[in-house]
């Protein structure tokens, strides 16, 4: 990779901490001679050496970009990278995250070992949902989690007739169904009792959520396949839910495609911890 001269810093725009980092960054960094650009939302006073543009604009504009948040931040700028192969440097202003590995302490010592070429990328696959209604696209969506289909509140069970590459696999009744990446096999994924996958493996996790039927298991598919998911209940409320974040209401036989993006996103590692320390700090793994 090329000598890193420009960097942008999005933030939790209605986080204090997240303002006060970004600025005390973009000092530290424009004394260093890098260029930086801050997402507008998080207000700061433009002095020389940064300056500011819409977050979906950086992308385009920087060598890297760093998050500062949480993973739900992250997901949210995974979206605005989208193809552009710009890594992402996820710095957690709370407990660690799964996707936000490194503490707010831990910044500088970080950012220096990036800036002297010394960092490890780890890229993440993503999946591209399609909604269909009446034979046209209604909307196509980036996750980097999870496709997520599920009843309302108040309503039944649903219908949900699931397809592989244009076979059959069955019609599930369930609360709901959720279709996971490797990376989003640590949120959703496992508190519907599905695998922790390792975030860099490319595969496709299909988990029902509550089956009427319990031999309906979770399944792991290679990540070329399409899944195709039809809406089959008609009185009833049912919403898909993308990276749980945003959202609408599906209609009986609405179509939900889900296949693999073409590009990855790549994220920068934490130099100071493994996935496995993460998975133990995260979900206390080893205590009483």
């Amino acid at each position: 990779m090329q000598k890193i001269t420009k960097i942008g810093i999005i933030g939790k725009s209605n986080k204090k901490e997240a303002i006060e980092s970004a600025l005390k960054l973009a000092k530290w960094l424009a004394d260093k001679g890098i260029e930086v650009l801050i997402d507008e939302k998080l207000m700061l006073k433009e002095q020389k050496g940064y300056s500011f543009s819409p977050s979906q604009d950086i992308p385009s504009r920087v060598q890297m970009i760093v998050v500062l948040g949480g993973d739900g931040t992250l997901l949210s700028v995974a979206r605005l990278v989208g193809n552009s192969g710009v890594p992402v440097l996820g710095v957690n202003l709370g407990s660690l995250g799964f996707l936000t590995e490194i503490a707010l302490p831990e910044l500088f010592p970080a950012i220096e070992k990036v800036l002297n070429g010394d960092f490890r990328i780890e890229k993440r696959m993503s999946l591209v949902a399609k909604v269909i209604r009446e034979g046209k696209d209604i909307g196509e969506y980036l996750v980097l989690n999870d496709v997520v289909i599920n009843k309302g509140a108040l309503a039944r069970i649903i219908d949900l007739e699931t397809y592989i590459d244009e076979n059959y696999l069955t019609t599930y009744k369930a609360d709901g169904l959720i279709i996971s990446t490797p990376t989003g096999s640590t949120a959703y994924c496992l508190s519907a009792g599905g695998p922790i996958v390792y975030p860099t493996l490319s595969s496709v996790i299909l988990i029902p959520i509550c089956p009427h039927t319990l031999t309906n298991r979770p399944l792991i598919l290679p990540p070329e396949v399409t899944i195709k998911v039809i809406l089959k209940s008609e009185r009833e409320e049912v919403f898909i839910t993308l990276d749980g974040q945003w959202g609408f209401n599906l209609l009986i036989n609405d179509i939900v495609e889900i296949k693999r993006a073409e590009r990855t996103l790549r994220l920068i590692k934490s130099p100071h911890r493994s996935y496995f320390e993460v998975l133990r700090t995260k979900l206390k793994w080893g205590g009483r």
